[in-house]
């Protein structure tokens, strides 16, 4: 997540620079084209305004899905947040000697405590190496440009390995018990209700207070599946090849179809400034350079968008919100400062 009120152009110009060396390239060459023909080789204007139109209305349509994809995916990490706040205050009030046939030390109650809530943070940390995984479908990260951006953040999930990041959390036999599932965060949850159930059986925990906190694993299934979902459906690859084919379409006919109306003002202009005919026509080269540039970059940024929690500078900050749940956690269970780790750093303006 991009933490700036706007990129630079700086930062924009060098983001799009191989595209924008390809539209120079096809622009001059075009205008050449029509030049060295006298004009007889051009396109008409309004096909072509009329595929512009076609090319914006689903820009407009990806746009408009892209962004749905990532609010949904923000709105879904932010309910993990509140029930990971409210399982940490559960998970200590709840477990107790109250209601015990044989009452545990203060000591052992913390340890429970601590196990229950160090496998939360396990799960949020399978959750999210989980949705760092790639798919076919996501592609932006495969980009040149985007590669350059990858060296400038640090996306955690892609630094650390998964058996490291998640060691600190669960025991030995847990840890062991995870290595043969395709789905890791669900097993961690299947662990924590059974643990549950255990404490529940032992009457540490109250069979109503047993039920809320059920309750709030069934939240986080919810949260985890709505998070797959997205995860695991693209949006729709008919709409974006369409878009692709259409936005290419127009680009490769929009810098004659320029450039036969420039000839035609300039022709108009040459009546009143000699010589001006033959030198007028290039100017249809920044102002086509200019129109493919807007139209393929509105194209890119929709891509950017479809896939919030593929590794980009624009996804969703999965990895910072994680931590940020960690922390509070943590410090609920009364850690000292120097063992709470600290939030993941931030680079080039960008949470990840």
């Amino acid at each position: 997540m991009y933490t700036q009120k706007i990129f630079g152009a700086k930062d924009m110009l060098l983001w799009t620079r191989f595209e924008l060396y390809k539209f120079i390239i096809i622009a001059t060459i075009e205008v050449l084209i029509f030049n060295l023909s006298d004009g007889i080789v051009q396109i008409p204007f309004t096909p072509v305004v009329l595929v512009g139109t076609a090319v914006a209305f689903i820009i407009g349509f990806q746009s408009n899905s892209a962004y749905g994809r990532i609010w949904e995916a923000r709105q879904i990490w932010g309910s993990i947040v509140n029930s990971s706040r409210t399982f940490g205050m559960m998970t200590k009030d709840f477990i107790n000697n109250e209601h015990a046939q044989n009452p545990i030390s203060e000591e052992e109650l913390q340890q429970e405590i601590k196990t229950i809530t160090y496998r939360h943070i396990a799960w949020m940390t399978a959750l999210r190496y989980a949705m760092r995984q790639p798919k076919p479908w996501e592609y932006v990260m495969k980009e040149n440009t985007n590669k350059e951006w990858a060296n400038k953040i640090y996306v955690p999930e892609f630094n650390i390995p998964f058996n490291e990041a998640i060691t600190p959390y669960l025991s030995k036999e847990e840890i062991e018990h995870l290595q043969n599932k395709s789905n890791k965060q669900t097993a961690i949850l299947y662990l924590q209700s059974k643990h549950l159930k255990k404490l529940k059986e032992k009457g540490l925990i109250w069979e109503f207070s047993f039920l809320e906190l059920e309750n709030v694993i069934e939240e986080l299934f919810t949260h985890q599946g709505k998070s797959e979902r997205i995860k695991n459906f693209p949006y729709p690859r008919q709409f974006a090849s369409l878009l692709h084919y259409f936005t290419w379409l127009f680009i490769l006919t929009i810098p004659i179809a320029i450039a036969a109306q420039f000839h035609d003002l300039g022709e108009t202009l040459a009546e009143k400034t000699v010589g001006l005919d033959q030198w007028f026509v290039w100017l249809s080269v920044p102002f086509s350079i200019a129109v493919m540039w807007v139209f393929h970059t509105m194209n890119r940024i929709g891509r950017v968008g479809e896939n919030p929690f593929e590794g980009s500078a624009n996804d969703v900050p999965i990895s910072t919100i994680a931590r940020g749940i960690e922390i509070d956690l943590r410090q609920n269970l009364g850690e000292d400062t120097e063992s709470i780790p600290n939030q993941f750093e931030e680079r080039s303006y960008v949470q990840m």
